[in-house]
């Protein structure tokens, strides 16, 4: 297991990875006193225990970039201040420890990591709805040409594989008529999975088009199928970019 510790004060770091190593002796830890410093890139870390208030890059803005290149990192904030909770749930948030740490805290920490199961990925393109919406295919994030296609999927992903005419689509996107454009869409959808083996996803016919739910993973509907793993990661946010979406949890 790879840890990552991040704090800006040193005497405070030198305590918090001795901690650490008395809970999990045989991790592997990297720790920095600056967090511009840290290998956001492609990191590997499994989980990472994060400072808040520090110069350059607060933790909140760390969290988010590191979860941006590995979004199944485990994230524990440890901070003086009980000010950031809500925005540390924001970003997902494993844990939330205060000043002074211990063994003890940190252990509790671990064991629910450790007991907490994440949705496994059994299909090419896993869908999250919890949060900001997005879109990863082997784990990857998946990039459109163009912003408001990502928009049209996830609208396709909320409708849960019903069919869908093009004209409420646009009413959808916009208050008024841009059918050309939205066929540009469309097009940009269908030429973006067929070039990650994804194609048999997204299914267009006449003026129609839905999502073959079948050949996606996502923790909106796993939630709705009372999947305990995606019921805990539910924190009340769907789609929050977007201004439409209306989740229902029954």
């Amino acid at each position: 297991m790879k840890i990552l510790l991040v704090d800006d004060e040193e005497l405070q770091l030198i305590r918090l990875e001795n901690a650490c190593k008395k809970v999990i002796p045989d991790a592997e830890f990297f720790k920095y006193i600056n967090p511009l410093k840290v290998p956001v890139k492609d990191n590997n870390f499994d989980v990472a225990f994060l400072d808040i208030e520090m110069p350059g890059l607060n933790g909140i803005q760390l969290a988010k970039k590191l979860k941006s290149s590995n979004p199944h990192l485990r994230v524990i904030f440890v901070t003086a201040f009980s000010d950031y909770a809500l925005d540390a749930f924001k970003v997902h948030a494993s844990g939330y420890l205060s000043k002074p740490v211990n063994e003890a805290k940190i252990k509790e920490e671990m064991d629910e990591i450790e007991n907490f199961k994440p949705l496994k990925p059994s299909k090419k393109l896993q869908v999250k709805c919890f949060g900001n919406f997005e879109v990863f295919c082997d784990g990857k994030p998946l990039r459109f040409s163009y912003k408001k296609s990502k928009e049209v999927f996830a609208y396709l992903i909320d409708r849960e594989g019903a069919a869908i005419n093009v004209n409420e689509l646009n009413a959808v996107l916009w208050e008024e008529d841009h059918p050309s454009y939205l066929r540009n869409l469309i097009a940009d959808i269908q030429v973006t999975l067929k070039k990650v083996g994804a194609s048999d996803v997204f299914v267009k016919r006449h003026n129609e088009c839905y999502i073959d739910v079948s050949k996606v993973d996502c923790d909106a509907y796993e939630y709705k199928k009372d999947n305990p793993d995606a019921v805990r990661m539910y924190r009340g946010e769907y789609m929050i970019q977007y201004s439409w979406p209306m989740f229902d949890e029954e």
